[in-house]
């Protein structure tokens, strides 16, 4: 295995986990930001209503995006395999 060899599958190994992790964040920072607004107007200081949104949302966004998720890390993994078995 060359440097250059070893250097893309981290590229790609990189790629994946960001493009992989992007849609629980992008939802996870949404709805953070829209329940901050929320205690701001209100001026209710709850520890606990942050999280709980958050979370919520999240699971339900990795629900939706499960199966794409799979697909995403099926596809990594198989051609990982190719690139190992060429070796």
């Amino acid at each position: 295995m060359t440097p250059e060899m070893a250097i893309d599958i981290c590229r790609r190994a990189i790629q994946t986990i960001l493009l992989g992790s992007a849609p629980m964040l992008i939802i996870g920072m949404v709805i953070g930001l829209l329940v901050s607004i929320f205690q701001a107007a209100t001026q209710i200081n709850e520890q606990t209503l942050t999280f709980v949104p958050k979370i919520v949302a999240v699971f339900v966004t990795l629900v939706i995006f499960g199966p794409w998720l799979i697909k995403l890390l099926t596809v990594f993994t198989i051609g990982l395999f190719d690139i190992v078995a060429t070796l």
